[in-house]
């Protein structure tokens, strides 16, 4: 912790943003932040997100602000009141930085600090290397960003989780814990309980390790894009011109179909994997002049003779996104992991996660895709489902179909359960509703 603390005092010279959960990480920060504070006076203001998806939260808000009247912090809160994106995770990323982006300008503040440590970012880069990703996104993230005007700051970048308990262990440092940080059904918590120990076991500095690899992927991007930016006439308005571009080396081409990507999908890049950039390459090297592919969110790429472009279609892709907290859904409806419920519906499945295999996954239908009916014996096609049920032809293809990592079906919502489902007072420890 002493290295942490070395950079604060080499980098916070003013005021200063601190995020803060109110758990052990966030509370570790803000006890070096509090030190310096004393040490040096520097200005101090206290961001805490509801995200609002667990009842602890108001309680750990109060948790958050006693702390901040204690030690004279300024206290700044957000509660996020709905979700309207694909991704849970991504959209409150996106809300938690939007928030620091208004602290800092209300307070003219050059530093927003985050608890992210080293275990984070093992786990951001092997998410992201199973998922497929740019050579950026591989890259997870890094001590120093910068991000509209300020910069934000990761001083325990170095550390692991177990050095920061035992932190907070011998400084009496008080938190607060979520509870969803140990389900299974997140896909960070399995690589935290499951890959993480063993990669430690192989190297107890393992982490080490990744934050160098990190770097050297971002010294790699930074080259590359330097190299992009020198082209001429290669993108224009959000328009390739493939001519100028399809000579180049491949790794130069993906960078460039990357940043087309980035300016035009913008908070909603999330849902862009390695697949969908290898579409468009395979497409801008093509020797058909006019042709096209079905992205996500409505998008089409759209290739005319030597320009290639991003247009909204009125079309949608199939789509298959890993269902982590909540998911909006192409046909407008949500699906949510909820703590409990009494509702007994088809718009609520209850599930035993050592049936299936995680992570669920929520994907659009495919030719001959069946479900094993709660209730009935043998196999029912999805298709003659939505055939009984009078689904229009237009909603199938939107239709979500809830399936598990081995792609059996789970679970048809508002529609169908499958023999996975457990009845209201039976064990479970995943319960999703659908509205």
């Amino acid at each position: 912790m002493d290295e942490a603390y070395s950079f604060l005092v080499d980098n916070v010279r003013d005021s200063v943003i601190v995020a803060c959960s109110g758990g052990p990480d966030s509370m570790a920060l803000l006890s070096l932040v509090i030190t310096l504070k004393k040490e040096t006076g520097i200005k101090v203001i206290v961001a805490h997100i509801n995200h609002n998806v667990r009842v602890e939260s108001e309680s750990e808000k109060d948790f958050v602000y006693d702390c901040c009247v204690e030690n004279d912090l300024i206290f700044e809160y957000m509660k996020i009141e709905n979700y309207d994106g694909y991704n849970f995770e991504n959209e409150a990323r996106d809300r938690r930085y939007s928030f620091f982006d208004k602290l800092a300008n209300k307070y003219n503040c050059r530093f927003v600090l985050t608890a992210h440590h080293g275990d984070d970012l093992m786990e951001t880069i092997l998410m992201r290397i199973v998922r497929g990703s740019s050579l950026k996104g591989y890259s997870g993230f890094s001590r120093i960003s910068e991000r509209c005007g300020y910069s934000i700051l990761r001083p325990l970048i170095h550390m692991t989780k177990d050095e920061i308990l035992e932190y907070d262990k011998d400084n009496g440092i008080h938190y607060v814990i979520d509870k969803t940080n140990f389900l299974d059904v997140h896909a960070r918590n399995r690589y935290r309980k499951y890959i993480l120990p063993d990669l430690k076991k192989e190297d107890v500095n393992v982490h080490d390790k990744f934050y160098k690899f990190s770097n050297l992927l971002s010294e790699y991007d930074c080259f590359i894009d330097k190299y992009v930016d020198s082209l001429d006439n290669v993108l224009i308005d959000g328009v390739l011109n493939i001519p100028n571009v399809i000579d180049l080396d491949k790794v130069i081409i993906i960078r460039i179909i990357n940043r087309m990507f980035e300016q035009y999908y913008g908070d909603k890049l999330h849902c862009i994997n390695d697949k969908h950039v290898l579409l468009v390459y395979n497409l801008i090297c093509s020797s058909k002049p006019n042709s096209f592919v079905y992205l996500p969110c409505g998008v089409k790429g759209v290739r005319s003779y030597d320009q290639f472009r991003f247009v909204e279609s009125d079309q949608c892709d199939e789509y298959d996104f890993e269902l982590d907290t909540f998911i909006n859904l192409p046909n407008g409806k949500n699906i949510q992991l909820v703590k409990n419920t009494s509702l007994n519906t088809n718009n609520v499945i209850r599930l035993c996660s050592t049936e299936v295999v995680l992570p669920l996954h929520v994907r659009s239908r495919k030719n001959g895709d069946r479900i094993f009916v709660k209730g009935m014996d043998g196999s029912r096609k999805v298709k003659d489902i939505f055939i009984d049920c009078k689904i229009p032809i237009n909603d199938r293809n939107k239709w979500p179909i809830v399936v598990d990592s081995a792609d059996n079906i789970v679970w048809i919502p508002g529609i169908k359960k499958s023999k996975f489902d457990r009845r209201i007072g039976e064990e479970c420890d995943i319960i999703l509703k659908y509205y």
